[in-house]
């Protein structure tokens, strides 16, 4: 199966309480987008990218595709008024078989960890990348009061990238539209068609940047896995 990726970039960041949109905020001096970007043209399973940009941002992708030297993006597209819209957006600038659904505010993702997505749904129909929950989670009800516990050995917190048939994720949000739902990401979409989606485990590091805290770590995690790498 070939393999295109979906990188979605049209979030605004509300939480983030920046003078600019998360996919421009820096990490050790360069573009979160840019370490998102790298990841997946460094994949060889990938052999297209499309970025899905807030509207009018798109000349700002373009300008950092050409100064950062990508060659795997092939469109870049603008969003639509939620992050549903605008992975609907990229699927329609795809002609690949598969499709990896990815945020741009999780830098940290590895080729290795999208390689193994793909190998997943190769193998399952669909995938997710996914670790398991550190916390003891609570079901809460209105009143902020705690109505049980389920069982913490059975949870996982979803991550991207999250990875398709094309076809599949296409008929999802088709259906997911004319039914007027939504759904937080895309693996909810195909849950709800009876679809089966295997949790590729993840890591912790492959974090999502919502908040400032969030960049600090990042840039801490990056030393790390640089340092790491330098080792002999």
């Amino acid at each position: 199966m070939n393999w295109g990726a979906v990188i979605v970039a049209a979030g605004r960041g509300k939480r983030m309480a920046a003078s600019d949109n998360k996919p421009y905020l820096t990490i050790a001096g360069r573009p979160v987008l840019a370490y998102t970007l790298e990841a997946f043209e460094r994949c060889p399973e990938v052999e297209a990218i499309v970025i899905v940009a807030a509207a009018g941002e798109e000349p700002r992708a373009s300008e950092l595709v050409l100064r950062e030297g990508f060659r795997k993006v092939t469109a870049i597209v603008p969003g639509g008024a939620e992050r549903q819209d605008s992975v609907a957006a990229g699927l329609a600038a795809l002609s690949t078989a598969g499709v990896l659904v990815h945020d741009a505010a999780r830098p940290l993702v590895t080729p290795a960890q999208i390689a193994a997505c793909c190998e997943a749904a190769e193998r399952h129909g669909a995938s997710a990348l996914a670790v398991p929950v550190k916390d003891t989670i609570k079901i809460v009800d209105g009143e902020g009061m705690i109505v049980s516990t389920p069982d913490r050995a059975t949870l996982w917190a979803v991550q991207t990238p999250q990875a398709f048939r094309r076809s599949e994720l296409l008929d999802a949000h088709r259906a997911a539209r004319e039914a007027g739902t939504a759904a937080t990401d895309d693996a909810m979409l195909l849950e709800r068609l009876g679809r089966k989606v295997a949790a590729v485990p993840g890591d912790y590091m492959n974090l999502k940047i919502t908040t400032p805290e969030d960049l600090l770590a990042a840039e801490l995690f990056l030393s790390r896995r640089q340092e790491e790498a330098e080792r002999p």
